[in-house]
């Protein structure tokens, strides 16, 4: 299959998903469309873990932080500002999103492997300690809930419906990808792509790592923030447990049962995972982590390229 068939088929299948994701809403009942909108938010997650797992070769646990700050952010600035402005607090939950990341890309970017993730880890379960006992700001364990205000915009105003905020989400997320695909094919993206072959000659030929993977985690960071922020759009509300690590693992998770280095994988991925725990949760009930663990164990020693490598494998037969 020549390179040109290839590109014709992929903005082919990527058009076809987006107008099915679009047309979702419309036919799907309630569940099933908040369901969809949701899974739309969790491989933005995905793909922003994505850019430093697939395309520079390390493995973050400080998602959740980033996730749940950017979460916090939009939650604590719709409560304090007044008006409320949509906008504003979208921009207040990057902000702080994108501090977060870093300051964990400061000290994270100094280490390397396993101390790498480690110290990720160490990060989001500080963040998590300081959200969770910061009743005062934060609320505790009962989280923070919210009234979501119109989006207002250049003198246009718009009360989201169910409909229109999975629109808006699948917008965001589309145009997300978009820029995190362009980025992955730059030639900064290409030197993130030869620190995770080879991290050594890659500083031995002049470039400096260091830097790379600072912009990277903080890159990475911001659109976990992004995913954060839509979150809680979309549930009014911001809860602690959205910062634990364990929001992080499953994003681990994401990216290796969809395919690592692919942006679209992850967010298979996502989808795969959530479709399994919302049909095995109705014959296992809380044991259906069981049967979810061996059907992730078995993906990784049997499709080590996640499930779109299979797919890419089976349309190129």
């Amino acid at each position: 299959m020549t390179r040109g068939r290839l590109a014709r088929g992929y903005w082919t299948g990527f058009g076809l998903a987006l107008a099915a994701l679009a047309v979702a809403p419309l036919v799907l009942p309630e569940f099933w469309r908040r369901f969809a909108t949701e899974i739309l938010i969790w491989g933005l997650l995905a793909m922003s873990s994505d850019l430093l797992l697939g395309y520079t070769g390390i493995v973050s646990f400080g998602h959740s932080a980033f996730f749940g700050v950017g979460m916090y952010g939009t939650a604590m600035a719709l409560l304090r500002l007044h008006p409320p402005s949509l906008a504003l607090a979208t921009a207040a939950g990057l902000a702080g999103a994108a501090l977060v990341a870093a300051v964990v890309a400061y000290f994270s970017t100094r280490l390397r492997d396993i101390y790498f993730a480690i110290t990720t880890l160490v990060f989001s379960q500080i963040f998590y300690v300081v959200i969770f006992t910061w009743t005062e700001v934060t609320g505790g364990e009962n989280g923070l809930a919210f009234r979501l205000p119109p989006l207002a915009l250049f003198g246009w105003t718009h009360r989201f419906t169910p409909t229109t905020l999975h629109w808006f989400v699948l917008g965001v997320v589309t145009l997300s990808y978009l820029v995190l695909r362009r980025v992955t094919q730059s030639p900064f993206g290409m030197v993130l792509q030869s620190i995770r072959e080879n991290e050594p000659r890659t500083l031995a030929i002049g470039y400096d790592v260091k830097r790379y993977k600072v912009v990277a985690v903080m890159l990475s960071g911001l659109f976990a923030g992004l995913a954060g922020v839509l979150y809680a759009v979309q549930n009014r509300f911001a809860a602690p447990n959205f910062v634990f690590f364990d929001v992080s693992a499953n994003v681990v998770i994401f990216n290796v049962l969809g395919g690592v280095g692919t942006l679209v994988g992850p967010v298979l991925g996502a989808a795969v995972f959530f479709l399994l725990r919302e049909i095995l949760s109705r014959y296992f009930t809380e044991y259906y982590l069981i049967p979810v663990g061996l059907i992730f164990t078995l993906t990784v020693i049997f499709l080590p390229q996640g499930l779109l490598g299979v797919l890419r494998r089976t349309l190129n037969q």
